[in-house]
């Protein structure tokens, strides 16, 4: 018996390189049948805020967002150009002058969106939202 000779096993070998391609091939087939939501499609209710104008601020600009859009301004009708123009006046007079926005809770957010942003172009940083 000693003529045979035992062979050596060769140990196992896990090849990981085929693995970590079908894991790559799985998570890129994850991404591209993924479907993200849009922020248009979820359905969402703002809340109703309870304590809108109480808070009364002195010697502050008030602007004023109907249910249609119409932009006022301490009760003065304006246009979108008259108000941007409005507040450069103001901001050059005063950067530090309370605005006060008072929107109907049909107001489109489109609009509400343009009058904050005229608020920031103009460097009035000290504006606060009122709602009805």
């Amino acid at each position: 018996m000693s003529g045979f000779r035992q062979k050596r096993r060769k140990r196992p070998e896990l090849n990981l390189v085929p693995l970590i391609d079908v894991l790559v091939m799985l998570i890129f087939f994850a991404f591209v049948t993924m479907q993200f939501r849009s922020a248009t499609v979820l359905k969402i209710t703002l809340p109703k805020i309870t304590t809108a104008g109480k808070e009364q601020q002195k010697n502050s600009v008030e602007i004023g967002i109907d249910e249609s859009g119409v932009l006022t301004v301490n009760g003065n009708v304006v246009t979108e150009d008259e108000l941007t123009r409005l507040l450069r006046q103001l901001s050059d007079a005063n950067k530090n002058i309370p605005v006060v926005i008072r929107a109907d809770e049909k107001t489109q957010l489109k609009k509400l969106a343009f009058v904050m942003d005229a608020c920031r172009t103009a460097g009035l940083e000290k504006f606060s939202l009122q709602a009805r």
